[in-house]
């Protein structure tokens, strides 16, 4: 198996604030919104380098969907950016009915998403937004899984008309992706080539599913690992490819199993090709404060989870084949 190596670490959120502040000097109508957290989301730099193309709205995220909504229609592309909590629940309806509804620009660009916000509690952490945003119709949901993907997703989609909810996180994770590869909207990149199960990944959960192969590889058990960076559009060809080959998949994504990237998974499945499946995510429960790393542990995400239900799908398939 061919391994896959990380020399450093870095939050991708960080991914992000380099990819706005080189979108910044290389397109004018670029333009950013935040909600009085310009630290967080790593938007310092281009609020410095382009004032006249910042705007701080303080607490108002309601507001702030709608004056990027507003400044499409004078054919600005404007980034917003707040926690993942704030982009979607607080502001589900502005998104709806001034963006989504009439297929507006604007970029929903949303951090701190998932348990690995960490100690900021359940309040904070929130395990539903990919599933509010892919039902939207018009809207287009990236999830990458480093700093390199993350910053090649921000200069990705200012390119793409329409609207687009682009997830990222606060901890520093494993940089392990290439950082000249030009980012590809709904074109999934399998890291892993395998025979035997089919690993279906998003998000930070990519580097586990990585690790989790590893694991399974001690066991001469062949994992296919795949990076769905976009779950809408998603690409059906690349999971249907894989699963024919592999015939069982797992996906394992830092969200709540239902309304997730399992889900658009199961639904491809289930309409061409039914296939024993497990899901590795958050089980219909909220989060809690605590350290990244060991909430994950806590709530089934690590790379052992993956690999246990790797070996159970396995068993599932194995069993089936028998009958």
């Amino acid at each position: 198996m061919q391994k896959i190596t990380s020399s450093e670490s870095k939050d991708t959120r960080s991914g992000f604030g380099a990819g706005l502040l080189e979108l910044g000097r290389s397109n004018p109508n670029v333009v950013a919104l935040c909600a009085d957290l310009t630290g967080s989301l790593k938007m310092d730099a281009f609020k410095k380098e382009f004032p006249d193309r910042f705007l701080q709205v303080g607490i108002a995220e309601a507001n702030m969907m709608g004056i990027a909504a507003g400044l499409t229609i004078g054919g600005q592309i404007p980034f917003t950016g707040t926690f993942a909590n704030f982009s979607t629940g607080r502001v589900y309806d502005q998104i709806r009915q001034s963006i989504a509804y009439s297929d507006k620009n604007v970029k929903i660009c949303a951090s701190h998403a998932g348990l690995t916000l960490g100690e900021d509690g359940a309040t904070h952490q929130i395990l539903e937004d990919i599933g509010m945003m892919k039902m939207l119709p018009n809207m287009t949901v990236i999830n990458p899984c480093d700093y390199n993907q993350t910053k090649a997703a921000t200069l990705a989609i200012a390119e793409h008309h329409g609207p687009v909810y682009l997830r990222f996180g606060r901890p520093k994770v494993p940089v392990f992706t290439d950082p000249n590869k030009t980012f590809e909207i709904g074109k999934a990149i399998t890291f892993l080539e395998g025979t035997d199960v089919s690993i279906i990944a998003t998000g930070h959960m990519v580097w586990k599913a990585i690790k989790a192969a590893e694991l399974l590889q001690e066991k001469n058990i062949s994992a296919e690992v795949i990076n769905i960076h976009t779950i809408k559009p998603l690409d059906e060809k690349a999971i249907l490819e894989s699963v024919r080959k592999t015939k069982c998949v797992v996906t394992a994504e830092e969200h709540q199993i239902n309304g997730g990237l399992g889900e658009s998974v199961a639904n491809v499945l289930a309409r061409h090709l039914p296939t024993p499946m497990e899901f590795v995510g958050v089980k219909d429960v909220f989060g809690e404060s605590g350290k990244p790393e060991d909430l994950l542990t806590k709530y089934g995400l690590d790379e052992n989870d993956i690999s246990q239900a790797a070996m159970k799908v396995i068993n599932r398939k194995t069993s089936s084949i028998s009958v």
